[in-house]
């Protein structure tokens, strides 16, 4: 079983733990690795992401962490780089590149936020979740330029709350063909896609992030994973990582490390 997870956040933004409690936990999980990535400052988004200034604080303290933990465990400082955010990356050790917004008449709507503010997005939008997908993975597809990422993050993120087709079909060719456009330009940049179990964790989804059919779609084209949990709580830590190996062997997938 993989023992590493580099998708976990902090109390430094919307997590619920302070970083040394995680690190204490993923020690008694015989874990080897763990990387912290933290929502990156984006003006608009105080009720998520760090802080300008705590982004300094929150590095501070994964160095300390760092420094304490080693022999122990292996940890990585790294951030959430919304496609929005204007941070510099440069001096983390890797970045998760991912898209949480998009603009209708000059407001940033969060996808991922609440089913209503969902629905509200699809009203917005004439209606059409279709149109709410091609402008989402439009965005998707530049992530790895605009943030400079070394993992993709939840490509799929729009279908959170889309268990069953509660908002749209997954099938229509409209909304296939936006993902499969975006998959593309992603797969020629040769940065992994991650596996992400945070939705099934918080409730909202039976799956990881990206859907079997898409997975199946980065496999036949020779794009790589890495598994990650999106973890806001220590309890969660490499949260069915297990399942996800099963259903990259049975995919052909193939898992990176960092």
């Amino acid at each position: 079983m993989t023992l590493c997870d580099f998708h976990v956040h902090t109390n430094f933004c919307d997590g619920k733990d302070f970083p040394e409690d995680i690190v204490k936990e993923a020690i008694r999980l015989g874990m080897k690795r763990l990387g912290f990535s933290d929502h990156s400052f984006t003006e608009f988004d105080g009720d998520f992401c760090m802080t300008f200034d705590g982004t300094q604080r929150y590095k501070a303290e994964i160095r300390r962490l760092k420094e304490k933990y080693a022999g122990k465990i292996e940890i990585l400082c790294g951030t959430e780089q919304d496609y929005y955010s204007d941070m510099p990356v440069n001096d983390y050790d890797y970045v998760i590149g991912s898209v949480h917004y998009v603009i209708i008449d000059g407001k940033y709507i969060c996808v991922d936020h609440t089913p209503e503010i969902f629905a509200e997005l699809i009203r917005m939008c004439g209606d059409d979740p279709y149109a709410v997908a091609e402008k989402y993975f439009a965005l998707v597809s530049d992530v790895v330029r605009k943030t400079d990422a070394d993992i993709i993050g939840h490509f799929d993120l729009i279908t959170k709350f889309n268990e069953d087709g509660k908002f749209f079909d997954e099938d229509n060719p409209r909304y296939v063909m936006a993902w499969k456009s975006a998959a593309d330009s992603l797969l020629k940049t040769g940065k992994p896609f991650e596996i992400n179990t945070g939705a099934i964790s918080r409730g909202w989804r039976k799956s990881p992030y990206p859907s079997e059919k898409i997975l199946r779609y980065i496999a036949d084209n020779n794009g790589t994973v890495i598994l990650s949990s999106d973890s806001h709580s220590k309890e969660n830590l490499m949260f069915k990582f297990s399942e996800c190996e099963e259903l990259v062997r049975k995919l052909g997938l193939r898992i990176t490390e960092l």
